[in-house]
């Protein structure tokens, strides 16, 4: 099972949202504060969060088009599973395809990470089109699990 969603982002270029996805400055500015970690192929990005957080392992990158991670650690439910992003442009919009690939069962953690992903895109989108995201901590909290 997957988790799959789609955003438009006006105002800036597939090398912009690709430079926020590759980037430890830019993955800090929409989805955790607390990031570091080697973003190149084969590099693991830490991600910190108020409850825990995740390793994750870039796998492939294709400049201004694609990225991909695997989970590498953290909770067993993401362990294995693999992250995408793909990037295009249409018109004047740049769109972002984002699958959290490979779930082995859709609980109810599952259905709290589809919601808090949605909430990172929007985060990512506010970044690219404003020039500020909403990074944890300051994204918004949806349950006690953040």
């Amino acid at each position: 099972m997957d988790i799959l969603h789609r955003i438009g982002i006006r105002n800036t270029t597939p090398a912009d949202v690709y430079a926020a996805l590759t980037t430890i400055d830019g993955l800090a500015g929409w989805w955790t504060e607390k990031t570091e970690g080697e973003t190149g192929l084969g590099g693991v990005i830490a991600f910190r969060f108020i409850p825990g957080g995740f390793d994750m392992k870039v796998t492939e990158l294709d400049p201004g088009r694609l990225v991909r991670w695997e989970v590498v650690d953290g909770p067993p439910e993401w362990i294995g599973t693999t992250i995408r992003w793909d990037i295009d442009q249409r018109d004047d919009h740049t769109i972002v395809l984002f699958k959290h690939e490979g779930w082995r069962e859709a609980g109810e953690f599952m259905h709290h990470c589809s919601t808090k992903w949605a909430i990172y895109l929007m985060s990512l989108k506010q970044l690219a089109e404003t020039g500020e995201g909403a990074p944890a901590p300051r994204d918004v909290m949806i349950s006690d699990w953040h």
